[in-house]
Order: C-alpha cells, then sequence, then structure tokens
C-alpha cells in the first residue's frame, strides 16, 4: 500500500521547459469590450500621468557607484561602470533616458530588459534597453534560464543570462515580472470605455438629443435627419437657430441618469488607476481629496511606498548582474563596489523645512558647513575658514575641544581637594590668623618634648 503522506511530504520536481506554471495574465479584451494593450492603455490620461510621474522621478534622482571602505562610503568615480551608470549608458541615451525606458517598460509589461555589451571578458562597454514584448523567458534543458529576443525583422537572437541585465515586476515565480495593465485591464479597459463614450456624449454622434414631429408624413426620413444633423449636430453647431417648416417641432430630450454620473465615473476610474500604480491622486492633477496639511505627508508616502520599492529592485539587479564576484565581496562582509539612489532629493522639503533641519543637524555637531553645501549644491567652504569642522551648541566652538573645558574644571578641581589634604597652598589667599600660631603659645610638640 502506498504510502497516503506521499503526496504531501514529497520533493520538489526537477525544472521543466518553462518558466512558471502560475496562470498566465495577457492584454486582449476587457469586460467592457474594450482591448487593453500597453499602447492603448497608455493613451488613457490617467495610465499616461500615473507612468510618467513615476518614471521621471526616478529617472531625475542621483545615481552614483560607491564603493564601501572601512572609513566608509565615497563614490568610486574611477570605476568603469560609474561613467555609464551616471552619465551615458550607451552612445545614444543618457542616464536619464534610460532610466526614464526602463521604468515605463517595468510599468506598462512588468519587466525591463537591456543587453549587456562587453569588451573582453568582463569589462562592460554600453547597455541597450530591450523591447520587453521582444523578450521570451524559458528554461532548456538542464533547466538553465534562456533568453530568445526576436528583432523587428522577425530574426530570433539566444542571449545568455549574463549578456541580460532582467529587472522583473511582481509575480510568482521570481524570474518573470507580470505587466500591471494586464492584470486589471478589467479597470483599464473600462476607463478606455468612459473616455470613448465621453467623446461621443460631447460630440452628439451618437445620442439623440430631441425629436423632430411633423404633422404629416415625411415622405425621406433619412434625408431629413441628415439635414438636420448637418445642420445643427456636432458641438460645433451648439447653440443654433433652428428653422422649422411646415408645421415641425422639435421635442428635447432630458438627460439620462447614466449620462448624469459620467463625471463620477469617470472620477472613479482615475483614482482606480492610481490605486493600481500607488501614485497619489493629486500628483496625477486630481486635486479633489487634497489639502494643504496632507499633501507634504502624501508626498512622502509616495516616496517610501511607491519608489523605494522600484529604487530596490533595480538597484540588487544591477548589482547582482553588473559587478564580478571579486567586486561584490568586501573585506567588512558586505559589498566593495555597489550602486544606489539618492532619495534625499525628495525628502528635502521646502526651502524653510530644510534651513530647519540644516541648523539642528549643524547645533549638534553632526554637519559641517560644507556638508550642508554640497546637499545644496554648492561651492564648498576652504579648511582654513572652518568648512569641515564640526560645532556644537553652546558657544560653537569646534567639537574637537567641546570636552576640553570639562576636563581642564575636574582637573582643577581635583587639585583643590588634593592641596587642602595635604595643606599646602592652592593659589588662594588665606588669612594670617588661621595659618599662624600664636607666638606666646608653645607648640603641642614642643609642649610634649618639655615633658
Amino acid at each position: 500500500m502506498k504510502n497516503p503522506f506521499s503526496y504531501l511530504f514529497r520533493a520538489r520536481d526537477k525544472p521543466q521547459n518553462a518558466v512558471s506554471t502560475a496562470p498566465s495574465f495577457y492584454f486582449g479584451m476587457s469586460g467592457s469590450g474594450k482591448s487593453v494593450s500597453p499602447s492603448s492603455a497608455i493613451q488613457v490620461s490617467a495610465v499616461y500621468a500615473c507612468v510618467r510621474v513615476i518614471a521621471e522621478t526616478i529617472a531625475s534622482l542621483p545615481f552614483h557607484v560607491y564603493e564601501a571602505t572601512d572609513e566608509g562610503s565615497r563614490k568610486a568615480v574611477e570605476h568603469p561602470l560609474y561613467r555609464l551608470i551616471h552619465d551615458e549608458p550607451n552612445l545614444e541615451m543618457t542616464s536619464f533616458v534610460w532610466r526614464e525606458t526602463m521604468l515605463t517598460h517595468l510599468l506598462l509589461y512588468g519587466n525591463s530588459y537591456c543587453q549587456i555589451i562587453r569588451t573582453g571578458r568582463s569589462k562592460i562597454d554600453s547597455l541597450y534597453p530591450l523591447l520587453p514584448d521582444h523578450m521570451e523567458v524559458d528554461r532548456d534543458s538542464k533547466g538553465n534560464l534562456t533568453y530568445t529576443y526576436t528583432t523587428s525583422d522577425g530574426k530570433t537572437w539566444a542571449l545568455d543570462p549574463s549578456e541580460v541585465l532582467h529587472v522583473p515586476g511582481l509575480g510568482f515565480d521570481g524570474i518573470v515580472g507580470y505587466s500591471p495593465i494586464a492584470l486589471e485591464k478589467s479597470a483599464i479597459g473600462l476607463g478606455i470605455a468612459a473616455e470613448e463614450y465621453g467623446s461621443k456624449f460631447f460630440s452628439n454622434g451618437a445620442r439623440p438629443s430631441g425629436i423632430l414631429t411633423h404633422p404629416n408624413t415625411v415622405k425621406d426620413p433619412a434625408a431629413l435627419r441628415a439635414s438636420w444633423n448637418a445642420a445643427y449636430g456636432g458641438s460645433g453647431n451648439a447653440s443654433r437657430v433652428a428653422v422649422l417648416e411646415e408645421g415641425m417641432s422639435f421635442v428635447p430630450l432630458s438627460l439620462p441618469n447614466n449620462e448624469a454620473q459620467f463625471l463620477e465615473t469617470r472620477k472613479f476610474q482615475v483614482s482606480e488607476i492610481c490605486r493600481i500604480f500607488r501614485v497619489p491622486p493629486h500628483m496625477i492633477g486630481d486635486l479633489d481629496r487634497a489639502t494643504f496639511s496632507n499633501i507634504e505627508s502624501q508626498n512622502i508616502s509616495f516616496a517610501v511606498h511607491t519608489i523605494r520599492p522600484w529604487l530596490v529592485r533595480i538597484e540588487q539587479a544591477i548589482n547582482r548582474a553588473l559587478f564580478p564576484d571579486n567586486e561584490k565581496a568586501g573585506s567588512n562582509g558586505g559589498r566593495r563596489f555597489y550602486v544606489q539612489f539618492n532619495l534625499d532629493g525628495l525628502m528635502r522639503g521646502d526651502y524653510k523645512s530644510r534651513m530647519e533641519g540644516y541648523a539642528i543637524a549643524r547645533q549638534n555637531g553632526w554637519m559641517s558647513t560644507n556638508d550642508i553645501r554640497e546637499l545644496e549644491n554648492l561651492n564648498p567652504v576652504s579648511e582654513e575658514e572652518g568648512g569641515n569642522a564640526y560645532l556644537v551648541n553652546g558657544n560653537m566652538i569646534p567639537i574637537s575641544l567641546a570636552g576640553l573645558g570639562v576636563l581642564m574644571g575636574l582637573a582643577i578641581q581635583g587639585n583643590q581637594e588634593s592641596s587642602q589634604d595635604t595643606g599646602q597652598d592652592n593659589g588662594q589667599d588665606v588669612p594670617e590668623e588661621e595659618t599662624k600660631p600664636e607666638e606666646n603659645e608653645p607648640s603641642k610638640r614642643g609642649r610634649r618634648k618639655s615633658r
């Protein structure tokens, strides 16, 4: 008899010739009857605004290569990857455009691919983005990942995993991410349908605005309808004076309830799309629930909960794919070289808040003048003028001398106590009556000797 628990406690199967057995999500027809794809979704104003605000925000952040040393971290300007990451990843793009393209692919397709061009065995020469919809990720018979790219002319190219910088989005297998557009195509399809309905509604192309009545029989209603629409139909003919002949009359129709709720439907879809991309509505122009007090907290939440996860995905993917093994592990157990975004720009706040924060940091001795000036993109102050001096509150003396006064006071107090114990003069004036014995009175030592 076979053990019934063998179905529960069994080893994993060997790698199959597929990336994942999870359910697949495809672009296509939504529940609203509208076809949803990255090209059609980006035409929705809310989707375009969300993708743009995330992509441009991340692309504008400072992005550097750092080296971990015993004294701390410093910018590795001399590293070959520094120029690629910070300035020019390839001959056709700037660093801003390259990162913006990566984020656009991630937000629309769920994956971002870049081909790694190397000179020799290890040195990376350039990074070129690849279209995600032309890339196929699979496993070979040995379970190794394979990347197959199809060009626009139909040619296929097999790429080794070491030749591809792959940044996956949210997925089920940890290999390939799923597109937010495909996952939420019903909500985006409803937005497409609402925009199309609004366009037809305001153009008066599909809704009769009223009824024409004639006391007699109309011989050619199609011609009458065509002439009426040509003269008075459409938004361009609004408020024109209609001339009715042969006893005809016009009966306007009231606005149906479904059309009266059209604007509310569109507002709800804007909120729904913002929820998909986790973007505060005020950042794409929806200020219904925005106030002066909650916008700053929403901006911080946007930086922490929306921008930061994307930054971590990109940083870890680059650290894993672009740095060789001998540059990953440092003497302190961490990475010797690594890339990192700087989020200080998003957390700076307004001018007054920054200055108040700098004042607190300056007075408490953990920021110098040059540290503050570097954050504000100002030229440093020389060492002779105290640009690198760390000060503490009080008399604003250098931090190296902050405890000198306390130590000197303790030393003086200790000298005073020791001088009092030994009866020595400690430099203070002492009255003669307390120090000199009376001339006529013999000392105790003299009386003890006379006995």
